[in-house]
């Protein structure tokens, strides 16, 4: 088996070289548990502060191919965002080029390492202009840094990018209870602010906890779940969740009502529908799987619902502190592309509901393209549909991810 650093390096060079996704590369290594948590630190600390690891590198090294290059991206998290002895994320690093085969250029490691090392208190400074700072420092585009800037102001974007990610959230799924989960829990936590079935803990739970196990728990961040607190009273409601996987939203709009609730739910992809059924095994939740892609409405469908959720794909940087690597391969013009998809389901969607039925579309980003302007469009071309009421929440002040909910209602 490889080195656990042996492991990060591949897992990071995969997502910033290959554009890999970081959670679904770590899920593939089937480490135990002690030595992934490891891994999963190194990964997720690399990729959050590699901007700036190849900022302040380039002043002392001139550009290196893919294996050194990620090496020190890695040593470079290491030391200044862990809690490694410096001597041994050093060590581990000339170590680890050795170990891929590049013990050539495991002097130049140990030696760019150590001058950084002895300079920490005097680095390089970070470019005084606010987006290009910003951007260096949390690891977000400067498209999208400077979108915020101009939307929120230096200040509170300042704010909101520090503002740190919670180790996990829960919450119970019926018939468990708020109250038997308090007194289950062995971790500290504090309740949601905005939702306070959400559980936010001190440290993580382990999946092999019988409180997930049993399917009495659901992982699930306050964001999400406020959509679903969002859309109204579902109770003894038929409701389509438009792009339902992996079932999270569904799960808790089944819990919110007891079960009293027909759930539909669309999927496109066959595997992600397996993953959804598997999540609603687990859960106890009763809904009807369907794959489907969400944005064709063939003419001979009359199956309406009294409400739809549609969780749109989205650019998803509202997550950018849960994944750091989110923002990494983000363009401006995928935006253009993803507004496009969502204005496809919109249209289906509307199509969906019965008159007085409401539309609830959602985002997890920050986006005025992709929420505020994308259901202004919706609503000029749909004089049928009102907005009730939308919402943006921001991590610095809601303490959740970055999620949008507009609710919709189907006038006649």
């Amino acid at each position: 088996m490889n080195s656990p650093r042996r492991d990060a390096l591949q897992v990071i060079m995969d997502v910033l070289e290959d554009g890999a996704y970081a959670n679904l590369r770590l899920k593939e290594l089937h480490r135990d548990p002690s030595e992934g948590a490891f891994v999963n630190a190194l990964v997720y600390t690399a990729l959050e502060h590699a901007r700036w690891s190849d900022y302040i590198l380039s002043f002392y090294v001139k550009p290196q191919k893919r294996v050194i290059r990620n090496v020190l991206r890695l040593a470079m998290g290491e030391l200044f965002f862990m809690d490694t002895p410096d001597h041994a994320a050093v060590n581990g690093a000339v170590a680890l080029a050795k170990e891929c085969g590049k013990g050539a250029s495991a002097g130049l490691v140990n030696g760019v390492l150590r001058r950084i090392l002895r300079e920490r208190d005097s680095l390089p400074p970070l470019p005084k202009d606010i987006v290009r700072r910003l951007s260096i420092q949390h690891g977000l585009p400067e498209w999208i840094v400077r979108e915020w800037v101009e939307r929120f102001g230096e200040a509170d974007t300042t704010r909101m990018l520090e503002t740190p990610a919670p180790a996990m959230e829960i919450r119970a799924q019926h018939p468990y209870t708020d109250e038997a989960l308090e007194g289950a829990l062995d971790v500290p936590f504090a309740r949601g602010r905005v939702d306070g079935n959400c559980f936010r803990l001190a440290r993580s739970l382990p999946l092999s906890s019988p409180l997930f196990q049993e399917g009495k728990i659901a992982i699930q961040g306050e964001g999400a779940m406020a959509i679903c607190r969002f859309m109204g009273d579902m109770t003894g409601k038929r409701v389509l969740d438009a792009c339902a996987a992996p079932g999270g939203k569904s799960a808790y709009l089944y819990s919110l009502t007891k079960g009293d609730i027909e759930l539909v739910c669309y999927e496109l992809h066959p595997h992600r529908v397996a993953l959804m059924e598997q999540t609603f095994e687990r859960l106890h939740v009763k809904a009807r799987c369907v794959e489907k892609d969400a944005s064709l409405v063939s003419e001979d469908e009359d199956e309406l619902f009294d409400a739809v959720l549609l969780d749109a794909p989205c650019s998803g940087l509202g997550l950018f502190r849960e994944k750091p690597d989110v923002g990494l391969h983000r363009e401006e013009q995928d935006v253009r592309a993803l507004c496009g998809t969502q204005a496809a389901l919109l249209e289906a969607c509307a199509r969906r509901i019965k008159p007085g039925g409401t539309l609830c579309y959602s985002t997890c980003t920050i986006s005025k393209r992709e929420n505020e302007e994308q259901v202004e469009a919706f609503l000029q071309e749909h004089p049928a549909f009102g907005l009730e009421e939308q919402r943006q929440l921001l991590p610095h002040l809601h303490g959740t991810g970055g999620f949008y909910m507009a609710r919709m209602k189907r006038c006649f």
